[in-house]
C-alpha cells in the first residue's frame, strides 16, 4: 500500500514539474539553483510530499489542474470523480459538488462513510438512481477513460479529497443541493422548501444550475 501510494506520488510529482506547476524555492530545500527532478520529488516525499503536492493543487483552482497520473487514482477518488462528473462538466461546479460528497463521507451522513457508498447510497444521486440508463456508463469510467472532461473531473476529485479543510467552500454542514434545470413536475424538492441556499466562498453559483444547502437532514 505505502509502496503504491509512493509510487503515485512521485509520478504525481514529477507531472507537475515538468508542467512548471511546482514553484520551487531550491536553494532553501536543497542548497542548490539547478535541482536534478529526482532530488526535487524526492525533496516532496521527504517533507510529508502527499500534503505538500496536494496543497500546491488546491491553490491552482479547478480550471488549471493539471492531468493526475492513473497509478495515483484510487478506488475511492474514483467514485467521486465519478459523480461529479455525472452531475456536471463545469470544473467550479465540479469542485463544489465534490466538497458536498466529501462532507457527507466526513460526517458519515445516513450512515455511509466511503465515498463509494455515498455515491450509490439509493436515490441520492441522479445519475446512479437504479434504472437509470446513464448508470452503467458513469459507472464504467476508469482512470484510462478519455470522455471529453473526463480527465478533469479526476484532477478535481483527487484534489478535493485531500485539500486541507481551510479550503472547505463552505460548511462541512453543507450536504445537500439541487439543480433546478434537473427538476421535472416541481421548482423545488421538499427538503428545500423555505429554506435558504448558502453561498459557496470563491464562486458565484447560477442558482438555476445549482443550489447549495446545509443542515438538511
Amino acid at each position: 500500500m505505502r509502496s503504491r501510494r509512493t509510487a503515485g506520488l512521485l509520478l504525481l510529482a514529477l507531472l507537475l514539474l515538468m508542467t512548471g506547476v511546482l514553484a520551487l524555492h531550491t536553494d532553501r530545500l536543497l542548497g542548490d539553483t539547478s535541482p536534478r527532478v529526482e532530488d526535487t520529488a524526492q525533496v516532496y516525499i521527504e517533507l510529508d510530499s502527499l500534503q505538500t503536492v496536494r496543497a500546491h493543487l488546491v491553490r491552482l483552482g479547478a480550471r488549471r489542474l493539471p492531468p493526475v497520473p492513473p497509478e495515483a487514482i484510487d478506488s475511492e477518488t474514483l467514485w467521486l470523480a465519478r459523480v461529479i462528473y455525472s452531475e456536471t462538466k463545469r470544473p467550479e461546479e465540479m469542485e463544489l459538488v465534490a466538497w458536498v460528497v466529501r462532507n457527507r463521507v466526513e460526517t458519515r451522513f445516513r450512515g455511509k462513510a466511503t465515498y463509494r457508498d455515498v455515491v450509490l447510497d439509493p436515490f441520492q444521486f441522479s445519475a446512479f438512481i437504479p434504472y437509470n440508463p446513464r448508470r452503467q456508463y458513469y459507472m464504467r469510467l476508469t482512470p484510462h477513460s478519455r470522455a471529453p472532461g473526463w480527465q478533469q473531473a479526476l484532477s478535481i476529485a483527487y484534489y478535493v479529497r485531500f485539500a486541507d479543510t481551510t479550503h472547505r467552500p463552505f460548511s462541512i454542514r453543507t450536504r445537500h443541493f439541487y439543480s433546478e434545470q434537473s427538476m421535472t413536475g416541481r421548482l423545488l424538492p421538499v427538503w428545500a422548501e423555505g429554506v435558504h441556499p448558502v453561498q459557496p466562498m470563491r464562486y458565484r453559483v447560477d442558482a438555476q444550475r445549482f443550489r447549495f444547502y446545509e443542515d438538511i437532514s
